[in-house]
């Protein structure tokens, strides 16, 4: 039995249960024990099913675990931020650099194979090498106030300070730029973010003052966030999509809602119905969101859906690696080539008549599928709660009853057939964490959720405000 695999065992049992079939037709086996035999077989089936298909390792090319590297999306319209192979910068960025450039010019004197005088010959071509160099530069500003006694009532007056001169010492807002820039959009750690500044300045910054930047920054950009749910409210299509993050010791989540070169992140206790509610965004929306087929996001019928196709090809590979069933391979074969061929139109969807066959297509496999998989058990009667299925079961009959929501982008150009958008805002909040462990107050992780929405929705139009 050691030397056993899946392949193995599923032939034994399909051996056993051809040998009973043949001692029943030679009537050999009494009514009873026939039906009593056949029920067994089904729930040995149907064990095999379950427990063969977990025993597979499951890894980001064959399950919903997230992979580092997504592949480009060109199934949907194009929109800003939704390709994941690099990105078009605008190299008009550092508008407030000081940029100091000179220009040496090595003569040529002799040559150096006759040793002839060239002082007074034409120059014909240059050629140049060059260097860059960064030489950082500590701006001190100080506004001297004259203080005069009156002479004629012997009263004291002080000059006035400018306005943003508020205390005896004040930091500028390229060092304030530049210290939100590093906690929020590169993810350095405070503590590493206080010695680099101390470093370069030669003053120990507190960390309160450093996490006051940010808050004042967030308090700033409560304004745009209005504005960009606003407006994301009136587009067509929206990806959706959620992940853990720890805030003073205890599990949150955070929301993300990327549509055109807007990105949103939101900070809740909950993930499902709950928070979605408080946010206050899809309750709204009666366009199209897409996500990864979580219960929370179908539950609102007021607009389309659309499931991420990455998903469920990897679900499918899964499927194909442990039983070899075709109508998992031939499913995933015709998404794939649906998505090819929506990606190379031109209007980002297919016709009446191609939409008309795929589905034709797409139903016909699904038939064949029913009869490739095990039956399940009726339900014991007393019995509460679900019968345990099989990862194929369960993936058949998501495909069978969401339909639409697979083939939405083959009918609806605005929806790409990826949620790589979403998981891509998101990424960088799982590297904040990993890098920070988990944030001290909620308040905080407020914060850096608008601030690093900003930042991306900046970004997604080639623009970076913190150097700009």
């Amino acid at each position: 039995m050691a030397n056993l695999d899946k392949a193995s065992v599923r032939e034994e049992v399909g051996r056993l249960k051809s040998d009973f079939d043949c001692l029943s037709a030679e009537g050999k086996i009494s009514a009873e024990i026939r039906a009593l035999m056949n029920s067994l077989f089904m729930i040995i089936e149907l064990i095999l099913a379950i427990f063969l298909e977990r025993s597979t390792k499951k890894d980001s090319k064959n399950s919903s675990k997230p992979s580092s590297q997504t592949d480009k999306d060109d199934s949907a319209l194009s929109r800003p931020g939704s390709n994941g192979k690099g990105k078009n910068e605008n190299k008009d960025q550092a508008r407030n650099t000081r940029v100091k450039e000179t220009v040496a010019i090595s003569q040529v004197v002799t040559c150096d194979v006759c040793a002839e005088d060239l002082s007074n010959v034409a120059c014909v071509d240059h050629e140049r090498r060059t260097r860059i160099d960064i030489v950082f530069e500590k701006v001190v500003d100080h506004v001297d106030a004259e203080v005069k006694h009156c002479p004629s009532c012997n009263a004291t007056v002080k000059g006035s300070f400018p306005s943003d001169r508020h205390g005896p010492l004040q930091y500028g807002d390229g060092l304030k730029a530049f210290v939100i820039n590093l906690l929020v959009g590169q993810v350095v750690a405070l503590n590493r973010v206080q010695k680099l500044i101390k470093s370069m300045i030669g003053v120990v910054i507190a960390e309160a003052s450093l996490l006051k930047f940010v808050l004042r920054l967030h308090q700033a950009l409560a304004t745009w966030e209005c504005q960009a749910t606003a407006s994301m409210l009136n587009t067509p299509a929206i990806n959706v999509d959620e992940t853990s993050f720890r805030v003073d010791s205890k599990n949150h989540w955070i929301h993300v809602y990327s549509s055109g070169d807007v990105t949103l992140k939101f900070l809740h206790r909950k993930r499902g119905k709950a928070a979605i509610d408080e946010i206050n965004i899809i309750p709204r929306y009666g366009g199209a969101i897409i996500h990864d087929c979580w219960s929370s996001y179908l539950s609102y019928h007021d607009c389309n859906h659309g499931l991420c196709g990455s998903h469920l090809l990897r679900e499918l590979t899964f499927i194909i690696n442990t039983n070899g069933y075709a109508w998992a391979r031939n499913m995933k074969r015709l998404l794939q080539q649906t998505c090819k061929t929506v990606s190379k139109s031109t209007e980002k969807c297919l016709g009446d008549k191609e939409l008309a066959n795929l589905q034709k297509r797409y139903r016909n496999i699904l038939t064949r599928g029913a009869k490739e998989l095990p039956d399940i058990p009726p339900k014991p009667s007393g019995k509460r709660g679900k019968l345990a299925k099989s990862d194929a079961h369960n993936l058949w009959e998501r495909l069978r009853d969401y339909e639409t929501a697979v083939l939405l982008f083959a009918k609806d150009p605005h929806v790409s057939f990826t949620n790589n958008r979403a998981e891509r805002d998101l990424r960088m909040s799982k590297v904040k964490q990993k890098v920070s462990g988990c944030f001290r107050t909620t308040e905080y992780a407020h914060a850096y959720c608008r601030i690093s929405s900003y930042l991306q929705s900046m970004a997604n139009r080639g623009y970076n405000p913190l150097i700009a």
